[in-house]
């Protein structure tokens, strides 16, 4: 196949996948909130049981795994000019990633205990 043919599908392929996406994430939604519906829940208990799911620590999450996969990035870049070698930057983005995400949710579990 042709560059230009493969170029023209990546954007329709894409938009494709995030609509597909968003049409699940909705419906999966609108079902949830059917069954609690159909369970016989009070409007005042539906209310109770979304507060109770909504996470508020989640931009810190956000933030703290952008921070590690920002380091491990630019320590794989710096390691790969210094040594030549074309693996440092995968190895340390997955790494820095994966301590990213268990220091964001081991710091968010200590806020959680905190505010109880």
């Amino acid at each position: 196949m042709r560059e230009e043919v493969v170029a023209v599908f990546i954007p329709i392929i894409m938009t494709l996948v995030i609509g597909s996406v968003f049409i699940i994430y909705f419906y999966l939604k609108s079902k949830e909130k059917q069954m609690l519906i159909e369970k016989g829940l009070s409007a005042e208990e539906i209310k109770k049981f979304f507060e109770e799911k909504c996470d508020g620590l989640w931009l810190m999450k956000i933030g703290i795994i952008s921070i590690f996969f920002g380091l491990g990035l630019g320590f794989g870049m710096m390691l790969q000019d210094a040594t030549s070698k074309e693996y440092w930057i995968p190895f340390l983005l997955f790494v820095a990633t994966g301590i990213g995400f268990v220091t964001a949710n081991v710091v968010a579990d200590k806020m959680k205990k905190n505010r109880s």
